[in-house]
């Protein structure tokens, strides 16, 4: 990819699904204010800002940074992201956010893929089927390989899933690899009507079942669905751990983003 390609295709990301963020669920809302793009929602949705202007200059990115903790705290919100790109300005605001009580998480690297480039070819382990989440049962299932793939609760994630299925069914795809009746593995896509994009999120194998190209299959079953509901790209926040499998399947690396978490006094 050229430079010029790279540029090209990183401001199609910002325009469409930063500046001109949907809401990610049922529930929540959008909201353009001082200088950023917010998502607002309840307590068990993602709350945070997805974008700031890139003219922020120093005094007006400290106005932003403190309007958004009050708007939250008004909110009685126990804490919220600032979702920062490396590519942001001003160059300085990731101190400016540390300085104003943030906590840094791990970064992970934004990649695209164009859909076309991707294999939609799904091949599986020999006894491993895959599954659509469709209801409730499903979705307790996702939930289990979440929390023992990640070590993580998974109760916002049921929360998600269940709104997703109940109001806009549309906008989700679920998968879930089952061995036997056992989940295995499992992952979600979100897609974004109205722009070209696609996200692939939370793709996870349960220990015992990883490096038999399960992840891969599941990328390429969502590559597949997102090519017959005509999205042009497949975009992922990818960790250490899945960046090599996704860059050798064909994504490029646009930026890297950090969650940047403010808690909030109660």
């Amino acid at each position: 990819m050229t430079r010029s390609e790279h540029d090209t295709l990183l401001s199609l990301f910002d325009g469409e699904m930063r500046e001109r963020a949907r809401p990610d669920g049922p529930g929540v809302r959008v909201e353009r204010a001082d200088g950023v793009v917010r998502q607002v929602g309840s307590a068990d949705d993602w709350n945070g800002v997805v974008w700031s202007a890139p003219d922020l200059d120093a005094a007006r990115a400290d106005a932003a940074i403190a309007a958004q903790v009050a708007c939250y705290t008004a909110l009685g919100h126990d804490a919220f992201e600032w979702k920062l790109y490396a590519h942001d300005r001003p160059a300085d605001l990731a101190e400016r956010l540390l300085a104003a009580g943030f906590e840094a998480s791990e970064p992970e690297t934004l990649l695209v893929a164009p859909v076309t480039d991707l294999s939609t070819v799904v091949e599986l382990p020999e006894g491993v089927r895959l599954r659509m989440v469709r209801d409730e049962d499903d979705v307790d299932l996702m939930t289990r390989v979440h929390e023992q793939a990640f070590d993580a609760d998974g109760s916002r994630l049921r929360h998600q899933v269940l709104a997703r299925l109940a109001e806009a069914p549309d906008s989700f795809a679920g998968v879930l690899a089952m061995a036997g009746d056992e989940p295995v593995s499992s992952a979600r896509m979100e897609l974004y009507p109205g722009t070209g994009f696609a996200g692939l999120w939370g793709g996870g194998t349960v220990e015992a079942w990883r490096g038999r190209g399960i992840y891969r299959a599941l990328v390429a079953h969502r590559a597949r669905i997102a090519a017959e509901r005509g999205y042009g790209y497949l975009q992922v926040d990818a960790s250490d751990q899945s960046c090599p499998i996704l860059r050798r399947l064909g994504f490029l690396e646009l930026s890297t983003t950090t969650p940047y978490v403010r808690r909030l006094s109660s």
